[in-house]
């Protein structure tokens, strides 16, 4: 008895490269990639971080140069951390015009114009002593109040310095209010806000302590979200979309892509995923043991937090992606 072939054939569409890019449903684009860079105080040259192979912390001249690659490769932008020589308890390092965040800001923004959305990580974490996001009550509890007035001082010294868009990343309550009101109030209508909407407490954020030298001891877990919670992640975008939010951003990523896709589906805002510090190093260190193919990891990584629905997705391959996807 003959067989019966297929009618329907979907292999065909895979049949060649040319097809394959033909029908693709998602694109990973230079253009919706972002960099995140650190900058350090008083180095000469940038300084390796042993938990993020390839990255480092910057110089003032090393940022610069990324910089400028990054805005050759036609990157959206890049996100600037900075990390102080001196903590103290309220980090007033953050806010000083001098500091070493807002030089880097002024820096990049000279060396690359319009080519580049420059972006600030609006947050005092790198420059407390005790490595809490925010102002700490006596008894050593995160002040919500207090440290939204610190935040709002500090958007004002971000856009000061020529920032394009800042990132307030604390998720204390209201943050993004109280920074969108300090900026409209002296004029700086035209920055925009970048809202660290969901922002989880994360086991994976590991390797990003050494990277800004964390002087965090306990958790965070009072302000960032339970990663049991994904109806919350959605409310906290919610109500930065209220509150003046630009672009609301998930973060991490690949452990909250179910939320990546609800929170596309609830806002009329563009969507950020952080691809982050761990999920970088798993990668890195999984190749460097010869069980994944690198670059094909990379770029399938990407393809799916934007098939997810992040429109932009902040990453440390953001450079070499835009190089492997221009082959």
């Amino acid at each position: 008895m003959p067989l019966e072939t297929p009618l329907i054939r979907p292999r065909r569409l895979r049949r060649t490269p040319a097809l394959r890019r033909m029908v693709a449903e998602t694109h990973v684009v230079p253009s919706s990639l972002v960099l995140p860079v650190f900058v350090r105080e008083g180095l000469s040259e940038p300084r390796p971080i042993s938990s993020m192979p390839g990255v480092v912390q910057h110089s003032r001249d090393s940022l610069k140069r990324a910089a400028a690659e990054a805005a050759e490769l036609g990157l959206g932008g890049v996100m600037l951390f900075g990390i102080p020589e001196h903590k103290d308890a309220t980090g007033s390092g953050a806010i000083d015009p001098g500091g070493v965040l807002n030089l880097a800001i002024t820096d990049v923004v000279a060396e690359v114009g319009d080519q580049l959305t420059v972006m600030s990580d609006l947050c005092l974490d790198e420059f407390t002593d005790h490595g809490h996001c925010g102002l700490l009550t006596p008894d050593g509890e995160v002040d919500n109040d207090r440290t939204l007035a610190a935040y709002a001082e500090m958007a004002l010294a971000h856009a000061a310095a020529g920032v394009d868009m800042v990132g307030p990343s604390g998720m204390m309550d209201g943050q993004v209010a109280v920074v969108r009101q300090a900026l409209d109030s002296v004029g700086h209508h035209q920055v925009s806000v970048l809202a660290y909407s969901a922002k989880y407490a994360s086991a994976f954020f590991g390797p990003f302590r050494e990277a800004v030298d964390s002087s965090l001891v306990g958790d965070r877990r009072t302000y960032q979200q339970d990663p049991a919670n994904a109806v919350e992640g959605v409310r906290e975008a919610l109500l930065d979309v209220e509150q003046g939010a630009d672009i609301v951003m998930v973060k991490p990523a690949l452990a909250y892509l179910d939320v990546v896709r609800r929170v596309r589906d609830a806002v009329d805002v563009p969507v950020a995923a952080y691809n982050i510090s761990g999920e970088y190093a798993m990668v890195e260190a999984a190749a460097a043991n010869g069980w994944i193919d690198r670059e094909s990891a990379i770029l399938e990584t990407l393809t799916s937090i934007r098939r997810a629905g992040a429109d932009i997705v902040l990453t440390y391959w953001a450079s070499e992606a835009a190089r492997l996807l221009g082959r």
